[in-house]
């Protein structure tokens, strides 16, 4: 369960796929009505997911003062290479959960006592899929959906 909602399967498109072929100026590109840019859910979605495998890791690491200051970087990317290693940034790290998904996941996490590793990858996977649904939907309104192995789920 914890593998097939950190990569994406059944209801979900997958990772991979939602970030797939998507064009650098598109991802810095703020919609009417949309408070942040795909470059921006980017950035949020990586900070959140490193904070969670430094738990899963043993540290323990900042929590931010304020909801803002899991925000960080620019609107845009500065260009293709930027975005690129962005993306690479974040499915690393996904795979790095999927590893974590694979360990002995009823284990207490040290900076956070009564609960379980499992539990903090199931909130990746929460927070993941939500941030991860925007971005899809901010490529329909751009008109980048869907990427070239799919989109749908069925």
């Amino acid at each position: 369960m914890l593998h097939n909602g950190l990569q994406g399967t059944g209801a979900h498109a997958y990772v991979s796929h939602i970030l797939e072929d998507l064009d650098w100026q598109l991802a810095g590109q703020r919609l009417t009505g949309s408070p942040h840019t795909i470059w921006q859910i980017l950035n949020h979605l990586i900070y959140w997911q490193d904070f969670c495998l430094q738990l899963l890791s043993g540290e323990e690491p900042s929590v931010p003062d304020h909801a803002i200051d899991s925000w960080p970087g620019t609107d845009q990317p500065t260009g293709a290479a930027e975005w690129e290693e962005g993306v690479q940034n974040f499915l690393a790290d996904t795979q790095e959960a999927m590893h974590d998904a694979s360990t002995d996941v009823e284990l207490e996490v040290a900076f956070r006592p009564g609960r379980s590793r499992a539990e903090v990858l199931g909130m990746v996977i929460g927070h993941n899929s939500y941030h991860l649904g925007q971005i899809v939907l901010l490529r329909q309104m751009l008109g980048s959906w869907p990427p070239p192995s799919g989109g749908d789920t069925w």
